[in-house]
């Protein structure tokens, strides 16, 4: 499966309102699981079995947890038993079909 999700505490003390370094602690948590994974500048994209995706995005949760009382989370998934690799397939076949446009 694909789970697409972002977490962000939802209150902070820095004065321009950044989120960042609660999101690295996510991200961290993204890195340190050995999933396969790809962070954008709204999301972080991981790849596995249902309950390896899931316990991630938990601890990821937990991770922004330490710095903030309030944790916000928004989370898509795509569920589809016995594909792998869709990460980055899905968007090859996008990318194959506007070539085919051109």
């Amino acid at each position: 499966m694909l789970v697409a999700f972002s977490v962000s505490p939802t209150t902070t003390d820095t004065p321009d309102g950044s989120v960042s370094e609660a999101v690295a602690r996510a991200v961290r948590v993204v890195r340190d699981s050995g999933l396969p994974y790809e962070t954008t500048s709204m999301f972080t994209t991981i790849e596995g079995e249902w309950d390896e995706c899931m316990d991630v995005v938990k601890r990821a949760c937990a991770a922004v947890a330490e710095v903030s009382p309030r944790v916000a989370l928004v989370l898509k998934a795509d569920i589809r038993p016995g594909w792998t690799g869709q990460m980055t397939a899905k968007v090859e076949r996008v990318e194959a079909r506007l070539r085919q446009a051109d």
